[in-house]
C-alpha cells in the first residue's frame, strides 16, 4: 500500500519542527543502531564461523586416533574403536632368606621373580589379542600368546597358551596374588597349556564358565610349545556369584565353583614341574623341592588317565577377604629299570584357607587388585593402603609312591605351611610386600631318616623346618 504524500510531507514537517537537540538525539540513536546491526551481522559471521570449526572438529574426531597414558599402561585407540593396542608391563623384585636351613647353599639372595612387556589389543572390534613373554627366570619364554573372539560376552572363544580353567588361586592374576608365591594345592594344578577353549559370563556375571581342549601338562608346568603326546586334555570350571549385580548385599562377593581336568599322559613331561629340583615333584613356599619322583631304580613316567577336581570358593565383603580351595590331582605312572614294569594310580591332595584385611579400609576384591584411597605422596600426606594377609595350606602326596616310584629315604611325603604377612600398597602402580612363612614335613613309615646326610633336593630341604622370609618390590601397569 502506497502511503499518501500528505502523511509522508506531515512527517518530515514534524521532524523538521523538532528541536534542534532532539533531532541530534535522534540521529545520534540512528548510528547506535547502525552499529548494533553491524555488530550484530559479525557476531553472526563468528557463529558461522565457529560451527564451521566444530564440524571440522567433529569431522577430524572421527578419523584421529586417540592416546591414552595413565596408570593402566600406554594405549592407542582408533578413532572408531575398532582397533586397539596397549602396552603394560610387570616387574618384581624379590629377596628370600631362610633360617636355620643347615648349610644349603644358595637359596639366600635377592632375584627377579619376573619381567614381563604385556601387549596386548583388539582388532576389528571382537578380536582381542595379548602377547607375554618374560624374562625373569634363566631362560626367556612364552607365558601368554592367544586371540580371543567376543561373539557376545555370553559366548567368546579363546586359542592359543594360556592358563587352563582349573585352579582358583592359579587363575589369579600374577600381580594381584596376596603373598609372593602361590600355596602348597596350587603345585597340583595345570599352569599355562596351549588350546582351544569356550568361555563367557551369564545373567548379569552371576555364572562364568570356561571349557577347553589342550595339549595337557603337569602338575604347575607352564606347558611348551611341543606337543610329545596325541591324546588330549580337557579342562574346564563353572563358577557361580549368585550375588554379583545385588550392589547393596552383604553377599555380593561371595562366588564358589567347581573345576576340573580328565587326560591320558604317557611321557615324563607330564609329571609335575621340576622347580627346586632336577626331577618332577612338589616344592614348598620358598621354592625348594621336598618331594621328587625318584626311585633308587628306573625312570617315573606318565603312563594312563590323569584327572583333576578342585572346588573352591571365595567370600569379599568391605576390607575383608576369605578365599580357599581343595585339589585333588589323580595320576597313573609307570617305572622302567631293572626290576619289572611297575604301574600305580596316585592321588595326591592338597588345600588351603587364605584371609585378609586392608586395616586402611579400602574395598577388596578377588579381581583388580587395591586401590588406595590416599597414594602415598610426602606432600599430600597420603599413606597407601596396608593389608595384613594370613593362609594355611597342605599338600599330601600318595603314600602309594612309596618306596617304588619315589625313596623314602630322601622325599617327605607331605608338607604343611603357615604363612602371614604385610603389603604396602603405595598406588595403583607400586607394591611392597613381605611375609614369613614356616613349612613341617610328614614322612612315610620308615621313611625320612637318609634326609640327615642328604646332599641335594628334596632330601637336603626336608631334612629340617622351612623357615623363609620373602620381599618383594612389585610395579605394575
Amino acid at each position: 500500500m502506497k502511503i499518501p504524500q500528505f502523511v509522508t510531507v506531515s512527517v518530515l514537517a514534524g521532524v523538521l519542527l523538532l528541536p534542534a537537540s532532539v533531532r541530534a538525539q535522534s540521529a545520534t540513536d540512528q548510528k547506535l543502531l547502525q552499529k548494533i546491526e553491524e555488530l550484530e551481522q559479525k557476531l553472526k559471521v563468528l557463529e558461522r564461523k565457529q560451527e564451521l570449526k566444530d564440524e571440522e572438529t567433529t569431522a577430524k574426531a572421527k578419523t584421529t586416533p586417540s592416546i591414552v597414558l595413565g596408570e593402566k599402561g600406554f594405549g592407542f585407540t582408533s578413532a572408531d574403536e575398532a582397533f586397539a593396542l596397549r602396552l603394560r608391563g610387570v616387574l618384581q623384585l624379590d629377596s628370600r632368606t631362610f633360617f636355620r636351613d643347615h648349610g644349603i647353599a644358595g637359596n639366600d639372595g635377592f632375584l627377579v621373580r619376573r619381567a614381563r612387556p604385556i601387549i596386548e589389543g583388539t582388532v576389528y572390534r571382537d578380536f582381542d589379542f595379548q602377547f607375554v613373554p618374560d624374562f625373569g627366570g634363566p631362560t626367556a619364554q612364552i607365558f601368554d600368546a592367544f586371540l580371543n573372539y567376543r561373539a557376545f560376552p555370553e559366548l567368546q572363544l579363546k586359542v592359543g597358551k594360556f592358563k587352563s580353567p582349573v585352579g582358583l588361586e592359579q587363575l589369579t592374576v600374577d600381580v594381584e596374588t596376596l603373598f609372593n608365591e602361590r600355596a602348597l594345592p596350587t603345585a597340583l594344578t595345570p599352569n599355562r597349556d596351549l588350546g582351544v577353549q569356550l568361555h563367557g559370563e551369564a545373567f548379569s556375571g552371576r555364572v562364568s564358565y570356561a571349557g577347553g581342549v589342550f595339549n595337557g601338562s603337569g602338575d604347575a608346568r607352564n606347558s611348551t610349545n611341543l606337543d610329545t603326546d596325541d591324546t588330549k586334555e580337557f579342562a574346564g570350571r563353572i563358577f557361580f556369584q549368585p550375588f554379583k549385580p545385588e550392589a547393596d548385599s552383604f553377599l555380593r562377593g561371595l562366588g564358589f565353583g567347581l573345576g576340573g581336568s580328565y587326560g591320558s599322559e604317557h611321557n615324563n613331561t607330564s609329571l609335575p614341574a621340576t622347580t627346586g629340583g632336577t626331577l618332577g615333584g612338589y616344592a614348598t613356599d620358598g621354592q625348594q623341592q621336598f618331594f621328587a619322583y625318584n626311585p633308587t631304580t628306573g625312570v617315573v613316567n606318565a603312563n594312563g588317565e590323569h584327572w583333576r577336581l578342585s572346588p573352591q570358593g571365595y567370600y569379599y565383603y568391605g576390607p575383608f577377604g576369605l578365599f580357599g580351595e581343595y585339589v585333588i590331582s589323580n595320576q597313573r605312572l609307570s617305572r622302567t629299570g631293572a626290576a619289572p614294569l611297575s604301574s600305580v594310580r596316585l592321588e595326591n591332595t592338597g588345600w588351603e584357607i587364605t584371609g585378609s584385611y586392608l586395616l586402611t579400609g579400602e574395598t577388596a576384591a578377588y579381581k583388580g587388585g587395591v586401590n588406595p584411597t590416599h597414594p602415598f605422596s610426602l606432600s599430600e600426606g597420603g599413606w597407601g593402603a596396608w593389608q595384613l594377609v594370613a593362609r594355611y595350606a597342605e599338600l599330601n602326596v600318595d603314600e602309594a609312591a612309596f618306596p617304588v616310584f619315589a625313596n623314602p629315604a630322601t622325599s617327605a611325603s607331605g608338607a604343611q605351611a603357615w604363612s602371614f604377612g604385610l603389603n604396602w600398597y603405595l598406588n595403583r602402580n607400586i607394591t611392597l610386600k613381605t611375609s614369613f612363612s614356616h613349612t613341617t614335613f610328614d614322612f612315610v613309615s620308615g621313611g625320612g631318616t637318609g634326609t640327615r646326610a642328604a646332599t641335594t633336593a628334596p632330601g637336603i630341604v626336608a631334612r629340617q623346618s622351612e623357615n623363609v622370609v620373602f620381599t618383594r618390590v612389585q610395579l605394575a601397569f
